[in-house]
């Protein structure tokens, strides 16, 4: 390596062990000068660390616990600005999300070598370039007390708008109690849910597991083309259904493809079986 090459520092936020671990012995392979400053594993200790350190460089999960890494890219144009921004993910579909939040890059699981070291090189170009233009002014630092007050806003801000931003986008998957275990669940593999006292049931082929989030708030965060209502108390797979039967005064039951029980349509939901 150059030995006339500046020290930059990064932080990794990675939530699944086995590629926080691969990326970090990459960027030890193909960048030794770099300094990890932390390898977090959620969105929230992720951005703390950001607005502590200001680190030359963010490699951000996606999909993590606590805030997504689009989340903590939108709270680091006023934490960290400075701080450049690669994703790292398993997918494809957020891209041009990610540019839009300022990304430098965006690397696909698992990393190519030879795609980091792309990264790697844009980078360094950007960073020598930056330094080589800064002024000699002095920069304002945030009192440690402000800086913490502000991540500590900024987190909660977030969080608690994680549900709004997250009904824009249907959920993949969601983990619900059978008995004493926790169950995650693909949403595609559920075949409905039904609301039960303060409890939605949702049963897969497995089974029945229980959910404490009520049914109406399931309904707005379930994909459409999918998932539709068909009674006050019930959100069906449209995948699972096999016939609908109506009866003389208008309403239907929905026979299920491979299942013996059946549910009831109410008659304002009959339309959506108009063409079967």
């Amino acid at each position: 390596m150059n030995q006339s090459m500046p020290i930059f520092r990064a932080v990794i936020a990675e939530d699944e062990a086995l590629f926080r671990d691969a990326l970090v012995e990459l960027l030890h392979q193909e960048w030794p000068g770099l300094q990890l400053v932390a390898a977090c594993d959620d969105g929230t200790h992720a951005l703390e660390v950001i607005g502590e350190t200001k680190p030359d460089i963010a490699f951000l999960d996606i999909r993590m616990p606590g805030l997504t890494g689009l989340e903590v890219a939108r709270a680091m144009a006023d934490i960290s600005p400075a701080t450049r921004i690669v994703f790292v993910t398993a997918y494809d579909q957020y891209a041009i999300n990610a540019f839009d939040n300022g990304a430098v890059d965006y690397l696909l699981k698992p990393v190519a070598p030879e795609r980091l070291i792309a990264t790697i090189k844009r980078l360094q170009s950007q960073l020598i370039q930056e330094r080589s233009q800064q002024q000699s002014q002095p920069q304002i630092q945030l009192d440690n007390t402000l800086q913490h007050d502000l991540i500590a806003a900024l987190t909660k801000q977030l969080t608690t708008t994680l549900k709004t931003e997250a009904a824009t986008e249907p959920l993949v998957w969601l983990t619900a109690n059978s008995g004493r275990e926790t169950r995650l669940i693909m949403v595609d593999d559920v075949i409905y849910f039904q609301s039960d006292s303060k409890y939605t049931v949702v049963m897969t082929a497995l089974g029945e597991s229980l959910l404490r989030t009520p049914l109406a708030d399931m309904a707005t965060r379930l994909d459409p083309n999918v998932f539709r209502q068909i009674h006050r108390g019930t959100i069906v797979n449209m995948r699972q259904v096999a016939a609908i039967v109506r009866d003389a005064t208008g309403r239907g039951t929905v026979k299920l493809k491979g299942r013996s029980e059946t549910l009831t349509v109410s008659l304002s939901f009959m339309p959506l079986f108009k063409n079967m």
